[in-house]
């Protein structure tokens, strides 16, 4: 099928490419307004405190300085990731009464140019009284425990400052491990990473003539929308987000900052543009990083390897509100339940509020930190029976076709076939175990580990659906509104593909106008991992419903059925008489004659799980989650330097289930990214905080990967999918799954390398060596043993 296709399933080159190497591509930071005022943020200073007294008067009274807000100027209508009515929104723009973090907002204020508003900054005087902080999630559940918020009340009883739980479970996980022959318990840890998104935060609000138009760096513009318009007390009418280019995000910036409100008011407050950019100082110290998670794990399997029963325990460092974590939570069931059977099982998570900067999404929302402690413990498993990694996995992965416990399908995915693709163009089997079993002179040590992931593809969150219009021009070309918005994934280029595919005209006819809240149709955004399935199909709805209009006008005009016709390169012709012909700008012109001026305008709506009401319950899973899973296999060889610790990436190979792939060359990008996002985590990254301070808050100290540490990546896709012309499609995410498996596998290499098996996150030389003498000590106490 897909050589009978033009553009979908090629690598045409990317509509936002010559903007970015030219350098005309606009940022909101390059957004330039007259009279444009300066906005500065007063942060807390304490990671927890009372607030007793604010005085801004000396702030107000500086020349230059023409508008300062606090809590107190502000309606008091609350936010949060999750508004739901289980999760009301916790979280107000400004503080009020006291901080609970580090960096919290205080005030702000709007000044003629940036010297001006840091002096005003100093000239505000708040009084604090400091209340004792706790920061650690197991230490803040204790009763007794500082009081951050109350627990939800419906929490377990007994525990402190709980945001939220999720409950679930299936089978008689007790009986399945009295029936197993085999039981293991393990517990792992992740670091506290950022997202690592080059252009910070900035968002520029200019409020003229009853109308708020607002240029800020997001996931989503209607998202941004919905929240502005809801915390200042305004009609969604009254807000625009236009439409800027995105300098990364990676989850960082769908959720509404503080300073998106405070740019806002204050232009409303002054009648003239203000900016707020974060430093990048700002971000580390003050801003939303990702989730940490720590996972305590039970499994019990048959001596074959088959899992026969499961419990999990997830607990997540939510930060001082409730941020996503009582998604993550939720999720970090799902990423459990995907990819293996597991017919009993028990999943309990706990999200709890400490004194940190509150949490966000990361690229995979938990799923990396979920992959590599059930990955990891299944090459546990497999040595203690005897297994080779690949077996195992393979005697417990989903088919094509299986139902899964909330009701959704795995449809035609393929998790075996991935693993053994993964396996073959690796030699993985081949590798596995040799530098331990004879280690080569010197001290540099191989191994090779495998992992595997599955990852949703769009579900039920606000605002649940897109909508596409394809525009005819009278010259056949088109133009696309879209609200999609382009991070760097390539959703306009995309876009382009399928509607120029759907319509016969090539993707440099299609003009793609979009992002913006007041001339485009409504969008999920660039998050949920929707946006090709969900958005691509709404397009491809929006042409395909302008190409029929086509064919109906030209049908008319030529005497013959629509049915007869054909549309391609820019003509409508007869199936069996080509001579029998109309060009586009024929039929357009005709359909403005003949159709009172109809110009020929197509609309396309989609939204995935049609028929469910809503999205499943946090809380207890129930409903369902998606209608597409893409599955995947990865293995990765590492480097491990027995006398330094130092480790590295040395190879990845990523086998992925991603239906159909609409750009290669987009989804070998996607995977690229992927993979030096998860070599960051496992070897680099991680945010130092103390006492709620970050210790590393820049460029210097917080060390990401570089040119210098990429590795090489091979990948390969199994194509379960099809795109035929005229139909719905199903294809799955590729930009999120990919950075959990070979995560999971660069640990299981480690331990292929040096016999040190690590449960936490990052894989540090320190940690290493330290391995490296536990496991020489246990040696020598062994050969005492044996010699008395």
């Amino acid at each position: 099928m897909q050589s009978e296709l033009k553009y979908v399933g090629k690598s045409v080159r990317r509509k936002d490419g010559p903007d970015k190497v030219t350098g005309r591509a606009v940022y909101t930071q390059d957004v330039r307004l007259p009279n444009t005022l300066v906005g500065r943020i007063l942060r807390s200073p304490h990671p927890h405190a009372r607030i007793v007294r604010i005085d801004t008067s000396r702030a107000r009274a500086l020349p230059g300085v023409k508008a300062v807000i606090t809590v107190e100027d502000t309606k008091g209508i609350k936010h949060g990731f999750v508004e739901t009515p289980r999760y009301p929104p916790d979280q107000e723009v400004l503080a009020r009464g006291k901080v609970v973090h580090v960096g919290e907002e205080v005030a702000a204020l709007a000044a003629v140019d940036a010297l001006t508003a840091q002096r005003a900054l100093d000239l505000i005087e708040v009084e604090y009284e400091v209340l004792p902080a706790v920061f650690d999630p197991e230490e803040a559940m204790r009763p007794g425990a500082p009081e951050i918020h109350p627990s939800h009340p419906k929490a377990p009883s007994g525990l402190a400052n709980v945001g939220g739980t999720t409950a679930t479970e299936w089978g008689d996980v007790e009986r399945g491990f009295a029936e197993s022959d085999y039981v293991r318990e393990d517990r792992f840890d992740c670091q506290l990473r950022t997202h690592g998104y080059l252009e910070p935060h900035v968002t520029l609000a200019q409020w003229e003539n009853g109308k708020l138009n607002v240029w800020t760096s997001s996931m989503g513009t209607f998202v941004k929308r919905a929240k502005l318009a809801k915390v200042l007390d305004l009609p969604q009418s009254s807000v625009r987000i236009h439409k800027t280019y995105v300098g990364g995000t990676f989850g960082g910036k769908i959720d509404l900052y503080s300073h998106e409100y405070c740019a806002c008011h204050l232009s409303m407050l002054t009648g003239r543009p203000v900016q707020i950019t974060a430093s990048r100082e700002e971000i580390f110290n003050a801003y939303r990083h990702s989730q940490p998670l720590t996972l305590e794990i039970k499994t019990g399997v048959k001596k074959d390897g088959t899992i026969v029963a499961q419990r999990i325990r997830a607990i997540n460092n939510a930060g001082a509100f409730r941020g996503s974590g009582v998604v993550v939570i939720f999720l970090a069931w799902g990423f459990t339940m995907i990819p293996y059977r597991i017919p009993n099982l028990k999943y309990e998570g706990f999200s709890v509020y400490t004194n940190n900067t509150v949490r966000a999404p990361q690229r995979g929302h938990g799923a990396p930190k979920v992959r590599f402690a059930i990955e990891s413990q299944m090459d546990m498993i497999a040595e203690a029976l005897g297994i080779d990694p690949v077996e195992i996995r393979l005697r417990n992965a989903r088919g094509p076709g299986e139902k899964l416990p909330n009701g959704d399908d795995t449809h035609r995915g393929n998790l075996s076939e991935c693993i053994r693709v993964a396996a073959e163009r690796s030699g993985l089997l081949a590798k596995f175990g040799r530098d331990r079993s004879q280690p080569p002179k010197g001290t540099i040590r191989r191994g090779i580990g495998i992992g595997v992931s599955a990852y949703m593809g769009g579900t039920l969150i606000y605002p649940n659906g897109s909508g596409v219009i394809v525009k005819m021009n009278d010259d056949g070309t088109a133009i696309v509104l879209t609200g999609a918005i382009d991070i760097g994934q390539g959703s306009e280029t995309v876009i382009a593909q399928i509607v120029a595919e759907e319509l016969g005209v090539t993707p440099d006819d299609v003009k793609i106008i979009s992002s913006d809240t007041d001339t485009t149709p409504q969008d999920i955004g660039a998050w949920i991992s929707g946006m090709t399935y969900v958005t691509g199909n709404a397009a491809r709805q929006a042409a395909g419903n302008a190409r029929e209009k086509l064919l109906q006008v030209a049908a008319e005009k030529l005497g013959v059925r629509a049915d007869e016709l054909v549309a391609a390169d820019k003509v409508v012709s007869h199936r069996l008489n080509p001579e029998l012909r109309m060009t586009y700008r024929e039929v357009v012109a005709s359909s403005i004659a003949k159709r009172r001026g109809d110009t020929i305008i197509g609309e396309g709506f989609w939204r995935t799980m049609r028929d469910e009401p809503a999205h499943p319950s946090l809380a207890t899973t129930r409903g369902r989650w998606t209608e597409n899973y893409a599955f995947s296999a990865q293995v990765a060889e590492v480097e491990v330097d027995i006398e330094t610790g130092e480790a590295r990436l040395v190879k990845a190979y990523t086998v992925h289930d991603c239906g159909f792939p609409i750009n290669p060359a987009l989804v070998k990008g996607q995977i690229d990214g992927q993979v030096s996002m998860a070599l960051g985590h496992a070897f680099m990254e991680e945010v130092l905080v103390k006492d709620g301070y970050t210790l590393n808050p820049n460029w210097l100290e917080y060390r990401m990967p570089t040119i210098h540490e990429m590795a090489e990546s091979e990948d390969a896709d199994v194509i379960t999918e099809q795109y035929r012309v005229g139909q719905p499609y199903r294809t799955k995410e590729v930009g999120e799954g990919l950075i959990s498996g070979v995560l999971a596998a660069m640990g299981n290499a480690v331990y292929d390398a040096t016999g040190v098996r690590l449960r936490s996150t990052p894989f540090s030389a320190e940690r290493i060596l330290e391995g490296l003498r536990d496991l020489e000590f246990q040696k020598r106490k062994k050969h005492k043993e044996v010699r008395a």
